[in-house]
């Protein structure tokens, strides 16, 4: 399995936390115990884990660094998909020292094509973009 397929069930196990309320714990495990086709690695697995909880843990501070690109919109509006790519993708810019930036806004893009299209894919750049320049004090 490829780091992007490990992203996509990081995100889809935030997705089900976020908007469905589950047990971050429970929603984790029964993600990486999933019936696929596709057995995950060991570091697959870690990533996952890291990565999910390392979101809930630094949420605050995540959805901070959101909203001040959001022009006149809360987060809590923002569709579940693009929210929760956000925080995953602005995780990886801000604390995975391992993951250029570069490759968590490009993740990020093809995924939200995938969940919500080509019009958020555009809205999800922009941000990321503006979090990736300031964090390397471009902006």
């Amino acid at each position: 399995m490829s780091r992007r397929l490990a992203r996509e069930l990081a995100f889809k196990t935030l997705f089900q936390v976020d908007m469905g309320k589950n047990d971050p714990e429970l929603a984790l495990k029964l993600m990486l115990d999933s019936d696929s086709d596709e057995e995950l690695s060991p570091s697959e697995k870690n990533y996952v884990t890291e990565v999910v909880m390392g979101c809930l843990k630094e949420k605050a501070y995540i959805d901070n660094c959101i909203k001040r690109y959001l022009k006149k919109w809360h987060i809590e509006r923002l569709s579940g998909v693009d929210r929760n790519l956000l925080r995953l993708a602005v995780y990886e810019i801000k604390f995975k020292e391992d993951i250029p930036p570069v490759v968590s806004i490009n993740e990020a893009i093809e995924l939200v094509k995938v969940y919500q299209g080509e019009e958020s894919a555009s809205f999800i750049n922009g941000i990321l973009d503006n979090i990736s320049k300031e964090k390397s004090g471009l902006t």
